[in-house]
């Protein structure tokens, strides 16, 4: 099965306050406000391949040079067998040079509901041009496609992800 879910409410604004402080009333009325307009990746067309991913607060400038980490408020369940690369939407890039700040974002099947970590997806987009982005409301910034792919015929991983970013290094 493949599907996009929203993290629950108490996930997401746990992830807003660590990364952008929440300690006056208006930008937690901001967390709340952004958390009822996420909206469930979708494709734009018939033959698209990527599910845009909307931004969800109020239009915000991203200079030229600047980074910011998203946090989606989404998460994937797949097939095991099934990844998540996350890119940039194409127009984007190729207008303001917009990018990830890894290059590209690879979200696991385990990465969804294991022990340690609810799946929620962040994004790290960079402004890579020089002149500032405006990212509105409701528009798509960046795009996931979900890929199968193969294991060699002798391979024997057996470890578990228990957590998030980084927690493969941990086993």
């Amino acid at each position: 099965m493949i599907k996009f879910e929203k993290v629950s409410y108490d996930n997401y604004i746990e992830s807003c306050d660590n990364l952008f402080g929440l300690n006056s009333s208006f930008k937690r009325f901001e967390a709340e406000k952004s958390y009822e307009n996420i909206t469930i990746p979708r494709r734009g067309t018939a033959h698209s391949a990527g599910y845009d991913f909307f931004w969800q607060f109020k239009d915000t400038v991203l200079k030229s040079g600047e980074s910011i980490v998203v946090p989606t408020g989404i998460k994937a369940q797949m097939d095991s067998d099934v990844f998540l690369s996350i890119l940039p939407r194409s127009g984007l890039g190729f207008k303001y040079k917009l990018g990830l700040y890894n290059t590209v974002g690879i979200i696991d099947a385990d990465y969804y509901d294991n022990e340690l970590n609810e799946g929620h997806i962040f994004i790290k987009i960079v402004n890579n041009g020089n002149k500032d982005l405006t990212l509105q409301r409701d528009k798509g910034y960046a795009q996931g496609i979900f890929i199968k792919y193969l294991t060699t015929s002798d391979d024997s991983t057996s470890g578990e992800r228990k957590g998030g970013i980084g927690s493969t290094d941990k086993n």
